[in-house]
């Protein structure tokens, strides 16, 4: 008699993920899925040639949140569009790219700090930065005494 265990898929706890090494792998993983489910794909949990610990929608969630936190503005939102959509970074070195590039770091320094904490990202890539206690008391929706 076959077991029954064979055929009920496994719960998304059970399986084995590979956590991101950056915000900025888990931005250009996003932006992929989402060109993807825009061209017609459908998404499983746990279905990909890698296990994630999330969701595109988790990634969609934490930028939302950050933008109405206001801990993203419109520029910010607009050039992670642009350059992911790109699959490239903003290069420092070119004059054109040196303002996208100063907004690209700053944005993904404020998502990994969220990505991190929901183990989204690996957390030994993450260095504090000075003002880092500012950054997890808006996080936590608290102001600093």
């Amino acid at each position: 008699m076959a077991s029954k265990d064979k055929y009920t898929p496994k719960k998304q706890a059970d399986i084995q993920t590979l956590p991101f090494e950056s915000a900025e792998e888990a931005w250009f993983w996003f932006i992929q899925a989402q060109a993807a489910r825009n061209d017609g794909a459908r998404f499983a949990a746990g279905q990909g040639m890698i296990p994630r610990p999330c969701e595109p929608i988790d990634i969609l969630r934490v930028l939302d949140r950050l933008y109405r936190h206001r801990r993203l503005l419109r520029e910010h939102l607009l050039v992670l569009r642009h350059y992911g959509r790109r699959h490239m970074a903003p290069d420092p070195r070119r004059p054109l790219e040196k303002n996208s590039h100063a907004l690209w770091i700053e944005a993904l320094e404020r998502m990994e700090i969220v990505l991190i904490r929901k183990g989204i990202v690996r957390r030994n890539n993450w260095v504090p930065r000075e003002n880092w206690i500012d950054d997890a008391f808006v996080y936590e929706g608290g102001a600093r005494p």
